[in-house]
């Protein structure tokens, strides 16, 4: 009796661990492989999956996620001969978890060995210069590549990116000196262009400089001459009115004179007398001679004609 409850138990127990292992959890993001019998059965989904003992069993479980796969620098030959290494990075997810699991055995190391010559085919067509400015070129090819490569295992390669390009040290440094020579190219030009711009904006400065200085003389040369102008003008006009007014007031002596010597009724003498005071200060002029018509010398004759003569210049000025 002891030994039936010793067996029922053991098998009891052997029920209840051939029951927890046929039980599988499939995790989120994941998908499981089921083989019946050694051959593909279905897929395990997320959840809980019961497999049947002995028959069943879980062949792979394959994570669903973007995966990177970071692989490292490899040698590749540049179509100018150059030798470089090249580092990439490939980022892919599983599609079809069948085919991933049944295509290809070792799918991660198909990957970097697909990786490694397509990229040394890509390379071999480009010199060291095109390789070092045409990462995007590059990346876009070998996405292509791999992408139709690995299409049927599964695999979906969504991009991939050149982490380094590391050329040969000798070739490093000149292109580091090139790189600081075209710098210092670069500064020279700056500040050449620097100078040209400030001699251009001081020539300019001094052009307008120039410009409103001559502008400056100009208005001061016209307002001068207006200046001048207006000035000869009120001298002549001045000039113009004191001759007026000498002629006025000799014309007025004269009046008056003639009015006195009407008005004191000079005999012939008085007449010969001024006639000679006038020619005597004729006479002190500065010339030391003086040429007397044969008229004057009559006129000192006759004294009457003169007298007559002022007394009609007198009634003239009358009138």
């Amino acid at each position: 009796m002891g030994e039936a409850i010793f067996v029922f138990s053991l098998f009891f127990i052997f029920l209840i661990i051939l029951s927890l292992s046929s039980i599988r959890i499939i995790r989120q993001s994941t998908v499981g492989i089921v083989e019946r019998l050694g051959s593909f059965h279905k897929k395990a989904e997320t959840g809980i999956n019961f497999l049947i003992p002995f028959i069943d069993r879980m062949k792979a479980i394959v994570d669903l996620r973007e995966r990177v796969l970071d692989f490292p620098p490899q040698p590749v030959i540049t179509k100018d001969n150059v030798t470089i290494q090249i580092d990439t990075v490939v980022y892919f997810k599983v599609t079809d978890p069948v085919y991933y699991v049944y295509e290809i055995a070792n799918p991660i190391a198909a990957i970097e060995y697909l990786t490694a010559t397509t990229l040394r085919n890509i390379i071999g067509e480009l010199d060291l210069d095109e390789t070092l400015t045409s990462r995007d070129i590059i990346n876009s090819k070998l996405r292509v590549i791999l992408d139709e490569a690995t299409d049927k295992w599964g695999i979906k390669v969504n991009r991939v990116e050149l982490k380094n390009i590391n050329p040969p040290r000798d070739i490093q440094d000149a292109m580091e000196k090139q790189m600081r020579a075209e710098r210092e190219r670069r500064e020279a030009i700056l500040r050449a262009e620097g100078e040209k711009s400030s001699a251009i904006l001081r020539a300019e400065g001094h052009k307008e400089a120039a410009i409103l200085k001559a502008e400056a003389e100009k208005e001061a040369n016209i307002r001068r001459a207006e200046g001048e102008k207006q000035s000869q003008i009120l001298k002549s006009e001045g000039q113009a009115k004191a001759i007026l007014n000498i002629q006025t007031a000799k014309a007025e002596g004269l009046k008056r004179m003639l009015i006195a010597m009407k008005e004191s009724q000079p005999d012939e003498s008085v007449l010969a007398i001024r006639s000679m005071e006038a020619l005597e200060k004729i006479a002190q002029g500065k010339s030391s001679k003086l040429i007397l018509p044969s008229e004057a010398v009559n006129l000192l004759a006759s004294v009457k004609s003169i007298k007559e003569v002022l007394t009609d210049a007198n009634e003239e000025v009358k009138e």
